[in-house]
């Protein structure tokens, strides 16, 4: 609930801490945030810039195809890499319906979870996914309304990341785990439906982008298939960047002419990173 989170996050105005008066949050100097009534809150500084929210039909078909747990072995692994310790404060980018963020709470009965996304549709979903997780619209393309040092980890799946971000809000020992698509990923589905290819530069940007700020301490692949019927399909398909080229009725007549049900590929890389310490001269 965002009351938990509450410590986690500071004004996007100016920076002061936050209090939370019945549907209102509210910082030292004055600036005000209205509490949604589905129970997130938005905390955008400004106009967003670089990302492109999520519709509501987008994150209907996530809800359907995750809630389904075809990619749970996914899941699973994400939690393993946050693991069970105390006091555990999650943040997830992108955080879409809140499904990953709410198994890696689970593993610790005090753990707090924080999603942020700039799609209000998501942000409606993510804040009643679990007891222990709040929700907060916000760009993170922008300086995050979240205090410095203040989380454990940083989850980012299938989302865009800002590494300068993230290294921020982290705790000196703090995680960030990291899940991209190989290109094996829905690989029967990518021809025949006309769906977005993973980038091939994509490993080499992320390792780009983690230089200099993160060390990788682990990584490993998750590879699994899945039976899918026409509606899973309809729900992986939609749910993605695909929806945003292909309208439903593309979609449908292209999904008809797959056999049914259809095999197809899950494959992710799970990478955590560790914050570098910087050197110091003597």
């Amino acid at each position: 609930m965002l009351a938990d989170a509450l410590d986690l996050l500071v004004c996007p105005a100016c920076g002061s801490d936050l209090d939370l008066e019945e549907r209102t949050v509210l910082c030292q100097r004055g600036h005000s945030f209205d509490v949604a009534r589905q129970g997130y809150v938005s905390l955008l500084a400004g106009a967003a810039t670089k990302l492109t929210g999520d519709s509501a039909d987008m994150i209907t078909a996530r809800g359907e195809f995750l809630d389904a747990g075809h990619f749970d072995p996914i899941a699973t692994a994400v939690a393993a890499a946050v693991g069970d310790s105390a006091d555990l404060r999650i943040l997830e980018i992108g955080a879409g319906t809140g499904h990953y963020l709410s198994r890696a709470v689970d593993v610790a009965e005090d753990a707090i979870g924080l999603g942020v996304d700039i799609s209000k549709a998501a942000a409606r979903r993510t804040a009643r996914a679990h007891p222990r997780v709040a929700s907060i619209v916000a760009d993170a393309w922008q300086n995050l309304p979240v205090r410095t040092g203040s989380c454990t980890h940083a989850l980012s799946i299938f989302s865009p990341r800002n590494p300068d971000e993230i290294r921020r809000i982290l705790c000196a020992d703090g995680s960030f785990v990291v899940v991209t698509p190989t290109q094996r990923h829905l690989g029967e589905l990518i021809e025949p439906l006309g769906m977005v290819r993973v980038d091939d530069d994509k490993t080499r940007r992320l390792g780009e982008s983690m230089a200099g700020r993160f060390d990788r301490v682990d990584r490993h692949a998750v590879d699994f298939t899945m039976e899918l019927d026409g509606s899973a399909i309809a729900a992986v398909v939609g749910m993605g960047p695909t929806a945003r080229h292909l309208s439903a009725e593309q979609r449908s007549e292209r999904i008809a002419t797959l056999p049914m049900p259809t095999t197809v590929t899950a494959s992710v890389v799970v990478a955590t990173y560790r914050p570098r310490v910087a050197m110091t001269s003597a």
